[in-house]
C-alpha cells in the first residue's frame, strides 16, 4: 500500500464525503475514489459504506483508521527529523492573524522570524476565529492566533495571555446605558460579529445566563471596525479592555457597569505537526517574543 492511499482513506473518513476529501487533498474525486478502491482490494476489506449523504467507515474501516493515522504521523515525523538533521528550517507557512496587530505583537514576531529563520516564508491571512480554527484543524493553514475556549484532539496550543472584554456604548448614550439593567441593555442596538467567531460566543454567553438575546443592528468581523462603529453611535459591543478604557478616557465611549468577560489568547497549530521544524521554529520565536518561560511550553491536548 502507498502513503497517498492512506491519506485518501483518512481524508474521506474525516470528511465523510469524497468531494470534500478531494478538495482538501487537491486531488480529483475519481482519483480519490480509485485510491480507496485499490486499498480495499489490497486489504480485502470494505472500508466504507456508501450512503446517500456520503461515506461512513465500516467497523473494519473504523478500526484500521487509527492505524492509518499512526502510519501517516510516523511518516511525517520521519520527514521532520530528516529536515532537522540537515539543519533545514525552510518553506512557506500560512499564519492567521486577528485583532489589533500591536496586541498580538505580529510585527515583533515577523521580524524575529525573518532574522532567525531567513528561509522560512510567512504568509499572513485574516480570518474570523471560527474559520481560522477549522482551517488549522483540517491542515489547510499551518498556524493561527486564536482567542476563546479551545480543546480539541487535533489541535496543539500555546497560551499567550488572558484577555478581558468590557461592554462599551457610544459616549452620547451614557444616561440611558450606564445604570441600565440587563433587559434594557439587551434591547439596545448591538454591533455583533459572525456566529462562528469567538467574539460572538462571548456576547451570547453574556446574555444566555439571563435568558436574553441582544438586539443586533449590524455585523462586523474586525475589532477596529467594531470599536469605530461603537464610537460612531451605531450600537453597543464588547471591546477589549485596554482599548475600551482608552476610548472611555478620551470621552468616545462609556462602559456599562463593571461587567467583564474573560477569555484567552492562544497560538494554535495542527497537533500532528508539533515536531515539524517550521512549527517548532514559530513556537521558539513566539516564546521569545512573548517572553514565555519554560513552564509555559506548548499545551498539547489529546481530548476531543
Amino acid at each position: 500500500m502507498e502513503l497517498y492511499q492512506l491519506r485518501s482513506f483518512v481524508a474521506v473518513a474525516e470528511a465523510g464525503h469524497l468531494t470534500r476529501a478531494s478538495e482538501k487533498l487537491h486531488v480529483s474525486q475519481p482519483a480519490v475514489s480509485a485510491q480507496i478502491k485499490a486499498l480495499e482490494e489490497e486489504l480485502d476489506l470494505a472500508l466504507f459504506e456508501r450512503t446517500s449523504s456520503g461515506m461512513v467507515p465500516t467497523a473494519a474501516g473504523q478500526t484500521l483508521l487509527a492505524y492509518a493515522q499512526k502510519v501517516l504521523t510516523a511518516a511525517q515525523a520521519l520527514r521532520n527529523e530528516a529536515k532537522a538533521l540537515k539543519g533545514e528550517v525552510a518553506g512557506r507557512v500560512g499564519v492567521v492573524t486577528m485583532s489589533d496587530p500591536g496586541f498580538i505583537r505580529i510585527g515583533e514576531f515577523l521580524g524575529a522570524t525573518v532574522e532567525r529563520y531567513p528561509l522560512l516564508q510567512l504568509e499572513l491571512h485574516q480570518e474570523v476565529t471560527g474559520e481560522a480554527f477549522a482551517k488549522v484543524r483540517d491542515g489547510d493553514l499551518d498556524a493561527s492566533f486564536y482567542y476563546g475556549d479551545l480543546e480539541h484532539r487535533l489541535v496543539g496550543r500555546q497560551r499567550l495571555r488572558g484577555v478581558t472584554y468590557r461592554v462599551a456604548a457610544p459616549a452620547a448614550w451614557k444616561d440611558r446605558v450606564v445604570d441600565a439593567d440587563w433587559d434594557a441593555v439587551a434591547n439596545q442596538p448591538w454591533v455583533t460579529t459572525p456566529s462562528i467567531s469567538s467574539h460572538h460566543k462571548l456576547v451570547r454567553e453574556l446574555f444566555d445566563k439571563h435568558g436574553m438575546e441582544p438586539t443586533r443592528v449590524v455585523e462586523a468581523d474586525q475589532e477596529s471596525v467594531i470599536a469605530s462603529l461603537v464610537v460612531s453611535g451605531v450600537g453597543l459591543s464588547l471591546i477589549r479592555e485596554e482599548l475600551a478604557l482608552e476610548k472611555a478616557a478620551a470621552g468616545e465611549v462609556c462602559l456599562w457597569r463593571d461587567v467583564r468577560l474573560e477569555t484567552t489568547l492562544w497560538f494554535i497549530y495542527p497537533l500532528a505537526r508539533r515536531d515539524d521544524p517550521a512549527i517548532r521554529a514559530l513556537l521558539d520565536v513566539l516564546r521569545d517574543t512573548w517572553k514565555l518561560g519554560e513552564e509555559q511550553a506548548p499545551t498539547l491536548r489529546q481530548r476531543a
